[in-house]
């Protein structure tokens, strides 16, 4: 996540060095998990839908929905709070069965104080021909702990 800058918020990363920060997490390696958008109190994470994500519907897993609305609701707020960032607690609510080819996991931050923020998330399903699908939507409070 971003290094806190001596006069204000913190430093813009490129998606680049928050994808390394990303693939620490070997739980992310074990799901495929991309950061294709990181910056400005924002993020997006995706992940190609795979047969393992699924449950026994045939649906994307609530367990991996959620797994991406914690991340990319951290990511976010590590753009805005600094580096040093924990989920503090978040809800989700399922609008309707994910079944698509990606998993999008779209977060922005709607209110951040100097320790605290508050991260709104839209998780999205994408189809082949790139059609978005709103399937869950998030909402967390990330601490800065550092």
């Amino acid at each position: 996540m971003p290094a806190e800058t001596p006069t204000g918020p913190p430093a813009e990363l490129d998606p680049a060095l928050a994808q390394k920060i990303l693939d620490a997490q070997p739980f992310s390696r074990l799901l495929g998990a991309r950061i294709t958008a990181f910056g400005a109190g924002a993020a997006t994470l995706e992940l190609d839908i795979r047969e393992e994500h699924r449950q026994q519907n045939g649906y994307v897993h609530g367990g991996v929905l959620s797994y991406a609305a914690d991340n990319a609701l951290t990511f976010a707020a590590g753009a805005a709070l600094g580096p040093a960032v924990l989920t503090a607690g978040f809800s989700i609510q399922y609008v309707r069965p994910a079944v698509g080819a990606v998993l999008r996991a779209r977060a922005s931050v709607v209110h951040a104080g100097r320790r605290q923020a508050v991260v709104r998330c839209d998780l999205l399903t994408v189809d082949a021909a790139g059609a978005e699908t709103l399937c869950a939507v998030a909402q967390g409070t990330v601490l800065s702990s550092g």
